[in-house]
């Protein structure tokens, strides 16, 4: 059961993370500059769907306008003749309005979806050049979020939201005009009803502008943290975690709910203060319009039209109402999206740095420290030169920074203080598209995509033909057990390889790396998977690849350590020795501990093959700190 203590944390972290979200400033001219940007995209779509609007609009105000005719000539002159002809006028009218309703909708409709895949390609394409960094500290959730989400208010800038603003407007601005040539002392009174409307209408918008801010913070984090949950399902189920997920779960939607709450309850209150307000302007109406009937000041039919032109003129206010709160929240989507698009990318970096056409493979570090948090180091002053061709092996304890070194070859990281450099040049002054092109990875977590086993290979190399991949199959010996499958090599391999072994997953991924054929070969535990039957299958395949290329190599067992040009003993972020195999097993150091670990852990298991691995615990963690 989950410690109370627990669950107060997470909620207290949940609650601060809320409560910076609303300290935030809202850059709101910035989302009007980003929705601004979008309309002009789209702006031929949005002047025919104006035109088609207006005549719309026109159309519709047949129906009002004939009231006074039926009023004042049909019923009061007896003029009846004219019923059929101002049918036949409401008939055409309608048919008109109805036609280009649906072709406005056909058209901005189109529109507004193309905007949204335009946007959402936008931010995909961004997020996806972000530096590494960006997603060690972000949830993919959220980053789904504000790719698929945040974009979905767009539909109300070029859509028809925005055809209903304008459309809402354009019908507002003509009925209070035949309301003033009808009777102005009726309609000033009417306005100043509509101006205390107007009035609050902009003080709930501002009210509920953060609130919809909020929301799609807490959406993304809830969407985060669902994604994490069911991506580590087995993890869950074998900790009989599901209670805890339950109610992590949970604690995210009723924060969701809360905020969905309040926006309802102020919409509802906006749209109910609307109902008010037409009841106002009805009584005032009423009121002073039957006086003025008494009074022969306005006819018949004149009442009548005023009364029609009335409510066409509290149908867009109400509209406005509601494509108000809309508009609110695609702008607050809009400024999140424009905070990630803010961000400057791996590309946008590259453009001030150097070409890298090709190259040797020597890697330098020179004084190198690293800080993950500020005032945190994890390397020290490291600094070691690999000649290109040579293979560099890392030891160590776990947590002793082995695998920074690797992120900072890789240049997923950068130094915090120190250089390092490839053929002599600081890989922060040249290209990273260019220098990744000649990389070849296998790293821990072997990640693989829900395709089939020929896609995961080809995905270092689109271009390969598929001899070339089965022939870096069989030097990972990875076709043994691809070719007992029914499919072979169009085998689908499930959600990150879910429904192959860690050894398998492994050994492909090495068939990945090597299909790249890289200048520069990171191997980050990988053969950690491999029983010793296989990695010996796999350790000649190895030697060949790593032949003329500069490899890194993080691995525990000796097979792959005692071949290494130098072997750099690392802990707590310095490097205390250095030297061949047999050079640091005559310094008699930190090196000499741990193989002597290790060796006797391997001499225990092979000489009592039965003993109970937790009986030799302590030489199974040292053993794997090599």
């Amino acid at each position: 059961m989950q410690s109370p203590a627990i669950d107060r944390a997470g909620d207290n972290r949940q609650t601060e993370r809320v409560a910076e979200e609303k300290k935030k400033k809202v850059n709101y001219s910035g989302a009007w500059a980003e929705a601004r940007r979008i309309v002009w995209q789209a702006r031929w779509r949005l002047v025919l769907g104006s035109v088609l609007l207006l005549i719309s609009r026109l159309a519709g105000m047949v129906l009002p306008a004939s009231t006074k005719f039926i009023g004042d000539e049909v019923f009061v002159n007896q003029r009846y003749e004219l019923i059929k002809w101002i049918a036949l006028a409401i008939g055409i009218s309608t048919l008109v309005q109805a036609s280009t309703s649906f072709a406005l909708s056909q058209i901005l409709g189109v529109a507004a979806q193309r905007a949204i895949t335009e946007m959402r390609k936008r931010v995909q394409a961004h997020i996806e050049r972000l530096p590494i960094s960006y997603f060690d500290s972000t949830q993919s959730g959220q980053l789904i979020s504000r790719i698929m989400n945040d974009a979905e208010g767009i539909r109300n800038l070029v859509g028809t939201g925005l055809g209903q603003i304008i459309g809402s407007i354009v019908t507002a601005s003509i009925a209070i005009g035949v309301l003033f040539w009808i009777n102005w002392q009726l309609t000033v009174a009417t306005m100043v009803v509509l101006l205390v409307f107007g009035a609050a209408l902009l003080y709930a918008f501002k009210v509920l502008r953060p609130v919809f801010r909020e929301r799609g913070q807490i959406t993304a984090e809830v969407t985060g943290r669902l994604g994490e949950s069911l991506g580590g399902i087995r993890v869950v189920k074998a900790y009989t975690a599901e209670r805890r997920e339950d109610l992590s779960f949970a604690r995210g939607a009723h924060r969701l709910f809360r905020n969905v709450a309040k926006t309802v309850t102020g919409v509802s209150a906006i749209g109910s203060f609307s109902s008010v307000i037409i009841g106002a302007i009805a009584v005032v109406m009423i009121v002073i319009g039957g006086n003025a009937v008494q009074a022969q000041t306005m006819t018949l039919g004149d009442f009548l039209m005023y009364i029609s032109f009335t409510f066409l003129l509290a149908m867009p206010v109400i509209e406005l109402t509601s494509i108000g709160t809309q508009i609110t929240e695609a702008l607050a989507g809009l400024d999140r999206i424009r905070e990630v698009m803010g961000m400057s990318t791996e590309d946008e970096q590259d453009k001030e740095r150097r070409p890298l056409t090709r190259i040797d493979g020597a890697i330098e570090f020179r004084d190198v420290e690293f800080e993950y948090d500020k005032d945190v180091p994890v390397l020290r002053g490291v600094s070691f030169r690999s000649e290109a061709g040579t293979t560099t092996a890392l030891v160590g304890s776990s947590g002793s920074g082995k695998s920074t070194i690797l992120s900072l070859v890789l240049n997923f990281i950068r130094p915090t203080k120190g250089t390092v450099l490839v053929d002599g040049l600081d890989l922060q002054l040249i290209r990273l598209r260019d220098y990744r092109k000649h990389l070849g990875v296998v790293l821990q977590d072997n990640f693989l995509f829900d395709g089939t086993i020929l896609d995961n290979i080809r995905f270092a190399n689109p271009e390969a033909s598929f001899e070339t991949i089965r022939e870096m199959c069989r030097v990972a010996n990875a076709d043994e057990f691809i070719e007992k499958f029914p499919d072979g090599y169009e085998t689908v391999v499930g959600e990150r390889g879910v429904k192959l072994s860690g050894g398998q997953r492994q050994r492909i991924a090495i068939a990945r790396a090597l299909l790249a054929d890289p200048r520069i070969l990171i191997l980050d535990e990988a053969t950690s998977s491999l029983d010793s039957e296989s990695e010996a299958l796999i350790q000649e395949g190895l030697n060949n690849l790593r032949r003329g290329r500069t490899t890194f190599v993080i691995a525990h067992r000796l097979s792959t350590i005692r071949s290494a040009d130098q072997i750099l003993v690392v802990e707590a972020g310095q490097i205390l020795e250095r030297g061949t195999h047999e050079e640091l097993i005559a310094m008699d150091g930190r090196y000499k501990q741990l193989y002597d670990k290790q060796y006797r852990f391997e001499q225990n298991l092979f000489v009592n093959p039965g003993e109970d691995f937790t009986a030799s615990g302590e030489n199974a963690k040292a053993g794997s700190k090599l």
